[in-house]
């Protein structure tokens, strides 16, 4: 009958799992691994929180400068449909960042990358490049909270500016990835 309670046999039970697992708990490369899946995630939030404020803009400048076809001007005015389109094209933009930072990579927890590879020092780089993501998505968000359409439409070169610094953050990351 197995004893319960016994904590060196539970102790050994648990190594063992884990060591079959290919995962200690209690390892730093672990916690680090974990945070950086928790940045990207909480990165990826405030990027769908920006594209929820680029696309209820959208809507607004929609209803408000598109109205419906009407004898007297059966076509739309070419700069809100412009405007229309740059919006549409933003959020699509945010949106496919989103994506891309959900699906990163992180190193492996194999033998062969905790044999050739510092895995504690990699991840340590990445976590650098997460916090400089987790800021340029920051300031992304606030930059686009509560603004209308025109607003975003006529500062679409500065918001722009803030999704290339946002790439630039992934491509830091991956380099450091590469290494």
């Amino acid at each position: 009958m197995p004893d319960f309670y016994a904590l060196g046999e539970l102790e050994q039970i648990a190594v063992n799992l884990f060591y079959g697992w290919g995962y200690n708990f209690y390892r730093r490369e672990n916690q680090l691994r974990a945070d950086d899946l928790t940045v990207r995630a909480k990165v990826s939030g405030l990027l769908g929180a920006a594209r929820a404020s680029v696309e209820a803009a959208e809507s607004a400048f929609r209803a408000q400068n598109l109205p419906p076809p009407s004898r007297e001007k059966p076509r739309p005015d070419p700069s809100a449909l412009a405007g229309a389109q740059a919006l549409e094209k933003l959020s699509a933009g945010i949106g496919a960042l989103e994506g891309q930072i959900r699906a990163l990579p992180a190193p492996e927890n194999d033998r062969m990358n905790q044999r050739y590879r510092n895995e504690a020092e990699t991840l340590q780089k990445l976590l650098q490049s997460d916090i400089a993501l987790a800021g340029r998505a920051e300031l992304l968000r606030q930059m686009l909270q509560g603004k209308d359409g025109d607003w975003l439409v006529e500062n679409a070169l500065a918001v722009r500016g803030g999704l290339q610094a946002i790439e630039a953050a992934l491509r830091e990351r991956a380099a450091a990835l590469a290494v």
